[in-house]
This record gives structure tokens, C-alpha cells and sequence, in this order.
């Protein structure tokens, strides 16, 4: 008992020095990474806590924002989530996850996110009203995921992302690398069952990986000299570089009763092109029948309109709703809803599925 609370002491030590030392975000840089879509979280249960449980996501969710969290699925998982991006822009978002356990301390998974913009009008400058038809841009990225059970403290993770955006003449694709560790921990008295295993500490590397940058019949121009000949100029797009952060979080579970659960958690997220961000969230479950979750995602000027580099940091909610099946009552159905406000827009809905055997 002593050596892993000291081991908890020490990692907690860990967590605060790399968090003082990535405490300056990067005002300077907002809007000079691409690939967006990245920091979008497909998933409606952890978006109901805003990212905060970061430390103790588990199963096929975990994927999103610490991989490490997939190592705790039991045996299979299969997620369908739909989204309603910033409400009134006409965005969806649609997300499907597949993991499965091989052995007894690792699992495989994959993730596939598709955003949905609708037909926009093709407007040039002889038709700028566009009366010309319409495009819809196809933005996906595709993850492959392993974790691993190192020890019963100790889970790791690490996963393989292909990014895609594109038009109809234009396209941009590339790959990224995601990495976490999450470590579990128990303070109190551990004769009682309630307070095993009641504190998490998970770290979390996302979205590393080489610039990306868009080719394509779209960077071409034709053009005629004076000769008469027809000639086509392409033109090469600049580079630009993927949104990486460091997530650092830390959950702990009360438990009330063999019933009632109260799980109270924290993520400090360090942007390498944006503000950094505060993570802080809230859970009540009854039996793992019914969860209620609810959270505050916060950055420096997230109230100010005017200067604000963000329409998704702000008051978040979301609940869970759990069905058992079987003779044993392990599996189970899962409805997931979560809701975002947001500074703009009419908020961010999302609605998903979780089956889990």
C-alpha cells in the first residue's frame, strides 16, 4: 500500500512540473495550424464532462482522448455517434469505433470520424451569386489504435491516425501519432471495496505528426500566351502543421455507496497553436445504470466575445443511459447525449450508441 501510494505521490509530483512547464499557451500561433477536425471529439460521452476525464476514459471512447483508456475494454465494443456541429451551420458530424480485446492485456481498435458541410453554392467571378452548382468538401480521419494492460496500475496506448480533407479538385492528406498512460491508484482505507482503485492519472500526446499540404487540379491556372499556345501553371500550397497538444488529467471516484458514485475530474490541455485550456468535470452514476455528467471547459477571455479564439470552451452536459443484457448482466446497451454551449451558433449536440459484450 505504501509503495503505490508513493508511486501515486510520485507521478501526481510528475504531473504538476510538466503542467508548470507547459503552462504558457500560444497565443502568437492561433490560426496557423490545419487539419481542425482533429480537435474535434466525436464522442458523446467524454463530451459531456468537456474532455475533463481525460484520466479515466475507458473502453473504445478512451481513443479520443487518452488511448490508453481502450486497455479496459472487456471484450468488444462497437460506438456509432451523429453530431450537429455549431447548430445552424448545417455540420454533421458522424463517428463509428470497433475494439476488441486479444488475449488478456491488449486491445485493437479503430475509429472513423466523417464531417458532413452540405452542398455549397461554387460561386466565381463571373457567376459570384453561384449559379453554378455546388461542392461539398469530404473531411475524414481514420485511426488504428493498440493498448496495452502493463501492469494492474499501469495502461499505455498508442495510435496511428490518416487525416483526409477534400474537394473536388483539391485534396490534402497525412498521419499523426497519439500516445497516453494512465495510471490508477487508491487512496483511503483499501480494506474498504469502495475505495479501490479511486484515483486516476492519465498523460496524453495528440495529433504529432509532418506538415500536411493541399495539391491538386485546383492549384492550376491556364492561361494563353501570345502566341497562341495554351499552357497550365501549377502553383505549390504552403505547408501547414497539425494541431499537437499534451493533455494532463487526474479523476477521483467517491463512492458514496455500493450504488451511488461521485467522480470529480480535471485536464489541463496545452495547445501548441491556441490557448491553453481547463478542463473540469463532473459525475453521478447510480448502479452504471444512469450517469449524469456535467463540466466547464475554460481558456483566458472565453467570455469576451471580441477576443475569444474558441466558440467550444464554456458549460457542457451530458448523461448516460445503461441497458444490460444477457444472463450475467456485463453487457450492455448504451445511449450517450451530450450538449455544448457555445459563444456562437446555437451550441453542439451529440447523440450516440455503445454496444458493449
Amino acid at each position: 500500500m505504501r509503495k503505490t501510494f508513493k508511486l501515486g505521490v510520485i507521478l501526481a509530483a510528475g504531473l504538476m512540473l510538466v503542467s508548470s512547464v507547459s503552462f504558457a499557451g500560444n497565443e502568437d500561433r492561433v490560426g496557423q495550424a490545419g487539419a481542425q477536425q482533429l480537435l474535434i471529439n466525436p464522442w458523446a460521452r467524454s463530451s459531456g464532462w468537456g474532455g475533463a476525464n481525460s484520466a479515466s476514459a475507458t473502453g473504445l471512447e478512451a481513443m479520443y482522448w487518452n488511448v490508453a483508456g481502450m486497455s479496459f475494454t472487456r471484450k468488444t465494443e462497437v460506438m456509432f455517434n451523429h453530431t450537429r456541429w455549431l447548430v445552424g451551420s448545417d455540420i454533421n458530424i458522424n463517428a463509428f469505433g470497433f475494439s476488441q480485446k486479444l488475449g488478456e492485456a491488449s486491445v485493437l481498435g479503430l475509429g472513423i470520424m466523417t464531417m458532413d458541410f452540405g452542398d455549397i453554392p461554387i460561386t466565381t467571378v463571373d457567376l459570384p451569386e453561384g449559379d453554378n452548382g455546388t461542392f461539398s468538401p469530404q473531411f475524414m480521419n481514420f485511426g488504428l489504435s493498440y493498448a496495452k494492460i502493463f501492469s494492474n496500475r499501469i495502461y499505455g496506448g498508442i495510435t496511428v491516425r490518416v487525416v483526409s480533407e477534400s474537394i473536388s479538385n483539391l485534396n490534402s492528406m497525412g498521419f499523426c501519432f497519439d500516445a497516453g498512460i494512465q495510471y490508477v491508484t487508491s487512496v483511503g482505507d483499501r480494506s474498504k471495496e469502495r475505495n479501490k482503485d479511486n484515483l486516476q492519472f492519465g498523460i496524453a500526446l495528440k495529433n504529432v505528426g509532418p506538415p500536411m499540404q493541399y495539391s491538386g487540379d485546383g492549384m492550376s491556372i491556364r492561361a494563353v500566351l501570345n502566341s497562341g499556345s495554351n499552357i497550365t501553371l501549377e502553383q505549390r500550397s504552403a505547408q501547414f502543421e497539425l494541431p499537437s497538444l499534451l493533455n494532463i488529467g487526474i479523476t477521483y471516484h467517491y463512492r458514496m455507496s455500493e450504488d451511488n458514485r461521485l467522480s470529480f475530474a480535471g485536464t489541463f490541455t496545452s495547445n501548441s497553436f491556441s490557448k491553453d485550456q481547463y478542463r473540469a468535470g463532473l459525475e453521478y452514476a447510480y448502479k452504471n445504470y444512469v450517469m449524469l455528467r456535467g463540466g466547464y471547459v475554460y481558456e483566458a477571455d472565453v467570455t469576451n466575445k471580441d477576443v475569444t479564439t474558441t466558440d467550444l470552451a464554456g458549460p457542457v452536459a451530458g448523461m448516460t443511459l445503461r441497458l444490460p443484457v444477457g444472463k450475467e448482466k456485463v453487457s450492455s446497451i448504451d445511449l450517450d447525449y451530450a450538449y455544448q454551449l457555445t459563444n456562437r451558433f446555437a451550441g453542439v449536440h451529440s447523440l450516440g450508441i455503445r454496444i458493449a459484450l
